[in-house]
């Protein structure tokens, strides 16, 4: 379905529910920045997916599905969505842990540009040349951003780690732009509640593999901030699942771009970083990309309405 077919009211929801998604996962990014550096990444997947149940379970209750919202007629899809997914989670976790908050989320501003183009390829949703632009446009500013991590350009030439936290944020983007085209085929059959019940299952499991490899024992403080982040992303994962239901992942995708702002300011006023100014110029071309995608979307629908109208008989 398009999203010239999909009830205003449909679309409407998807943005709220994706914004409400940002506003959580930003929450939570903001917490596992403040254990990264002690606590390793595969401890870290498994509180913000373990502890993320409760949350999906009280939904369904609430609901009252809980009989009937874990049923699923395509476990193999829920596989591949927890395996794609925990990978990007993984891997964006991972990059906390050797760059800037800000920075990370910068790059990551990636994910919802390569989504339109995942969408085109995996899920046939027609994208025309002034939206490829677009998305051209915000690799550039994807790019921009990541550039000063690989050139010898600042005295000291090349950091090793601060290259390989920028692949790592890069690759968490490209993950979980896959993930989100799974979700996006997996709501054609599957219930929200099913989806995000399997990826916790999935993501939980396979954090534990890591256990051999050195979790550590939190201290109150940061078990206080695990279990409150795997909290929040459960309901995060929620509102996300939710919006790509209501709308095509290429009309919901650029909301994200929502985020850059508070990434910015928590960034600044929790851990002292200030962005550079390349850093600024890539996300203003991320944030110019996602407006004209916006921009686009609203013509054509504007363009499809006006087709319609003219070709319905009147009297």
């Amino acid at each position: 379905m398009t999203d010239a077919a999909l009830p205003k009211q449909n679309v409407v929801r998807a943005v709220l529910a994706k914004l409400g998604s940002v506003v959580c996962f930003i929450a939570m990014v903001t917490m596992v920045k403040i254990v990264a550096d002690r606590v390793p990444p595969g401890e870290i997947v498994f509180f913000r997916s373990f502890c993320g149940l409760p949350i999906i379970l009280a939904w369904l209750i609430w609901r009252r599905e809980l009989s009937t919202g874990l049923k699923t007629n395509n476990l193999q899809g829920h596989v591949w969505r927890g395996l794609v997914g925990t990978m990007g989670m993984s891997l964006g976790f991972s990059a906390l842990g050797f760059l800037p908050l800000s920075e990370v989320k910068a790059i990551q501003y990636a994910q919802p540009v390569l989504v339109v183009i995942f969408a085109a390829m995996f899920l046939g949703e027609r994208v025309r040349a002034f939206r490829l632009t677009a998305v051209a446009l915000g690799m550039i500013g994807v790019l921009i951003i990541m550039s000063p991590r690989f050139t010898a350009l600042d005295e000291g030439g090349v950091d090793p780690v601060l290259a390989l936290g920028a692949v790592l944020a890069f690759g968490s983007a490209v993950a979980a732009g896959l993930a989100h085209v799974f979700v996006r085929k997996l709501t054609a059959t599957e219930p929200t509640a099913a989806i995000v019940f399997y990826f916790a299952i999935t993501a939980s499991t396979l954090s534990l593999i890591t256990l051999p490899f050195g979790w550590v024992m939190p201290t109150a403080f940061e078990l206080t901030l695990l279990i409150s982040m795997g909290l929040v992303g459960g309901v995060g994962q929620i509102l996300l699942t939710a919006s790509y239901r209501y709308a095509d992942a290429s009309v919901v995708a650029p909301f994200e771009y929502s985020s850059i702002l508070l990434a910015l300011a928590i960034g600044y006023f929790v851990f002292a970083e200030v962005p550079t100014l390349m850093m600024l110029c890539g996300i203003a071309l991320i944030v110019l990309a996602g407006i004209l995608i916006i921009w686009r979307e609203r013509q054509l629908g504007k363009d499809r309405a006006k087709a319609r109208k003219v070709m319905t008989p009147q009297g």
